[in-house]
């Protein structure tokens, strides 16, 4: 299905016979040039879109002067169905429409079954069965400039994803939406349609996401911002991060409009597997580093392309940044300071060129590594001999069994502190008792004594 979009005009609210309007509106628009019934008639003849055709007539300051009465449409005797949707003030009411007999459809007041309402802060969608032919109006806040819209069809049309990509890769992918065949130029538009796009498993026991949940991995944005270009210029750009497992997906791209609800399933893709592995060769010297090692698997990108930028964390916290640039081959490495024990983190984004020439950018997982204590012990329990050579004291299995030892004493003496104050508290808990019972006894005899002299 297709769609007429058209301007709307002003014309003089008149009582008069059709003919009468039908040529006043004639003579508006041949001073605007704001008919267009090219596609009118084209659709008429090819009987597939007559349920969408409509007339706007341009404005004309000339024969109205109140903007209040500008939004005019006309309607045809054949349709069967049609949905409006009129953009308005944000925040203000819904509009009213006005039929060729002067009768009124209101948001809350209207045939339910031959009316559905949509009414949002910016814009009012209606859907309208074997609509009244003739001259409609619509009356509100509707804002300056904008479209009446009629709704047919509305679809999106979206770049196919690559051949080749990778798990962790981030993606840019635009689409344009289409109401039938003509590409929708409303900015407004976007406040009404929502564009999910989401990622579903085929279930092929031969990958590793068989059986995996779908995936909601962004919405299209027309916005300005992240990946998109140009703010309202009628390029919908979705910005992929496709950090989920590798496997065989497909893509299926969602059109919500609050009456209806369209989706784009694209042919199914491989997503590989990230082609970086991050190793580590761990220092048993706290005076020399550790040595980072980036593989590269070139199944499916050009080794000597790939550029790197990374972060490393420190035990402490400390952070601090690294670059691998100008390098060829299928490794790489990078020098990690070896600080002190604890756990560092590695993260780590890869940029390059896939075989087939496409540049990429993806995130590596994070990589993490434990520096123990034990390092540092058996590095300061050695012995220089006679002979200059160095020998270890005490082996690593030594040193874990003293340490637990010392860690069963630490224990004892936490346990024997504790006992010896709970016998403290019991020993001030009997006194404080002998006291008070000395005192009820006291008391006790000396009231006796006095009751036995009043007698």
């Amino acid at each position: 299905m297709e769609i007429n979009k058209h301007h709307c005009c002003n014309l003089p609210l008149i009582k008069a016979s059709k003919l009468i309007v039908f040529m006043l509106s004639f003579i508006a628009a041949s001073n605007a040039g704001a008919f267009v019934n090219s596609d009118i008639e084209s659709k008429t003849e090819n009987n597939k879109l007559n349920k969408t055709t409509v007339e706007y007539y341009q404005k004309d300051n000339i024969t109205n002067q109140i903007p209040y009465f500008d939004n005019r449409f006309r309607l045809d005797a054949d349709l069967e169905e049609i949905t409006l949707i009129f953009y308005r003030k944000s925040g203000s009411t819904p509009i009213i429409l006005i039929r060729p007999d002067g009768s009124k459809i209101r948001v809350n007041q209207f045939d339910h079954e031959k009316v559905q309402w949509f009414d949002d802060s910016t814009f009012d969608m209606i859907k309208i069965k074997k609509p009244m032919p003739g001259p409609w109006q619509a009356v509100g806040d509707i804002l300056p400039n904008s479209q009446i819209l009629v709704i047919s069809d509305v679809k999106i049309a979206v770049e196919p994803l690559p051949d080749i990509a990778f798990s962790g890769e981030t993606l840019k992918v635009e689409g344009k939406l289409f109401n039938g065949n003509d590409a929708i130029e409303s900015p407004h538009f976007k406040n009404v349609v929502k564009l999910d796009v989401n990622f579903y498993s085929t279930n092929n026991s031969n990958h590793e996401n068989f059986g995996a949940d779908a995936i909601k991995v962004t919405s299209f944005r027309d916005d300005g911002h992240g990946l998109d270009e140009y703010a309202n210029d009628n390029t919908f750009t979705g910005e992929f991060i496709l950090d989920f497992a590798p496997g065989e997906w497909q893509p299926v791209y969602l059109v919500k409009l609050p009456m209806t609800t369209r989706e784009l399933r694209q042919t199914p893709i491989l997503l590989h597997k990230i082609p970086v592995e991050l190793s580590v060769v761990k220092s048993e010297d706290p005076e020399k580093p550790h040595q980072l090692l980036l593989a590269i698997d070139p199944s499916h990108v050009d080794p000597n392309s790939l550029v790197f930028q990374g972060k490393l964390t420190f035990p402490d916290r400390q952070t601090e940044a690294f670059s691998i640039m100008e390098e060829t081959g299928e490794s790489r490495t990078a020098t990690i300071t070896n600080t002190e024990p604890g756990i560092y983190r590695v993260n780590v984004s890869a940029f390059g060129k896939t075989i087939s020439g496409r540049e990429f950018r993806l995130v590596v997982p994070e990589f993490s590594f434990n520096v123990e204590e034990i390092n540092q012990l058996l590095n300061t329990d050695r012995q220089v001999n006679v002979d200059g050579t160095v020998s270890i004291i005490a082996t690593a299995d030594e040193l874990l069994i003293k340490a637990e030892q010392d860690r069963a004493e630490a224990l004892l003496v936490q346990q024997q502190a504790k006992d010896e104050k709970d016998q403290e508290t019991i020993i001030i808990i009997a006194a404080g008792n002998s006291v008070i019972i000395l005192i009820a006894l006291v008391l006790f005899f000396t009231l006796r004594r006095k009751k036995t002299k009043s007698k």
